[in-house]
């Protein structure tokens, strides 16, 4: 069960380029990195779904109410990234925007969330749209509820 805690002590993305985001946003306690071009990013930590192990990668979001919204693109892959399987196994996660750090309980947006959602994501980072047209399976849209 991940929690803000584990943001600390988690093993990077895989991905060179996010891992790197990914310590300099962590190293900087949420104060670089946060934002670039009017996007905002935030560090997600998950269990790992096979090793319990805490996992972290850093994710653009929106947010609708209090909860912040990540959208599972993996950049039109035809699977769902790491961090989605794992948070659909334990959805405690923990979350950083900025220098806000929480515990979140995560959830795939219902279809009428997402009709909403979706679009609004879209005009955040306009190649979620393309993502959508290069995969067959639908683009997962969570909403990240802070506990704390």
């Amino acid at each position: 069960m991940a929690v803000a805690d584990d943001l600390d002590r988690a093993t990077d993305s895989p991905w060179d380029w996010v891992a790197e985001q990914t310590r300099t946003y962590i190293g900087s306690g949420g104060t670089v990195g946060h934002e670039s071009n009017g996007v905002h990013t935030l560090i997600l930590a998950t269990t790992g779904r096979r090793t319990g192990l805490p996992r972290r990668t850093c994710l653009i979001y929106g947010t609708s109410g209090a909860d912040f919204v990540v959208v599972a693109s993996k950049a039109g892959a035809d699977d769902d990234p790491a961090w989605f399987k794992n948070l659909l196994a334990e959805p405690s996660v923990g979350v950083q925007a900025g220098t806000r750090r929480c515990t979140a309980r995560a959830r795939v947006a219902t279809p009428a969330e997402r009709a909403d959602l979706w679009p609004r994501m879209a005009a955040i980072f306009p190649l979620y749209d393309e993502y959508a047209r290069k995969t067959e399976r639908e683009i997962p849209v969570v909403l990240l509820t802070p506990r704390d």
